[in-house]
């Protein structure tokens, strides 16, 4: 199955000269969902996975689904003030300014193996916080997936010292 078929483009979105990627389409094709989701799987089968991060917010769609078909626990990773127990925080560049990703202190347990998927790797920036705070918490990221990459944004430099898997190409 082609998956870009399903992945729509929105030109100037969210602001002049973005060219979106929407996963809408993706979602609400059942038999597209189902085919991204096992590329997903495939890509971390050899791989002993504890929990599975999803990150705010499109992130959660596809890792809620894999810590369910993987059997392990499911982490929100969320933006500012969304969390509502102890949170620890990492801070990121944006083309104009910063933002910063939360994280409950008692998500992650000393030597837990974590998968992080999030929907775009583009620039890094949100990939790298999240994986420092796995870190931080003392974590093993075992990959950092994603349902696509823009590779043509050198993401990958910021996190290239993990595994990283995409289930599109761009």
């Amino acid at each position: 199955m082609n998956l870009e078929k399903y992945i729509r483009i929105i030109q100037d979105f969210p602001k002049p000269g973005i060219i979106f990627k929407d996963i809408t389409p993706l979602l609400i094709t059942p038999s597209a969902r189902q085919e991204c989701l096992s590329i997903l799987l495939e890509n971390v089968k050899e791989l002993k996975i504890d929990k599975v991060i999803g990150v705010e917010s499109r992130g959660f769609f596809f890792g809620i689904l894999l810590a369910n078909e993987l059997n392990v626990g499911f982490i929100p990773v969320r933006k500012p003030n969304k969390l509502p127990f102890d949170t620890i925080s990492a801070s990121y560049d944006l083309e104009y300014g910063t933002d910063a990703l939360e994280i409950h202190t008692d998500a992650i347990q000393k030597g837990d193996r974590v998968l992080i998927h999030d929907d775009v790797l583009a620039t890094g920036g949100t990939a790298k916080a999240v994986c420092e705070l796995v870190e931080r918490l003392g974590g093993e990221i075992v990959q950092v997936n994603f349902l696509m990459e823009l590779t043509f944004l050198d993401g990958r430099e910021k996190i290239k010292q993990y595994p990283i898997s995409a289930a599109l190409t761009y």
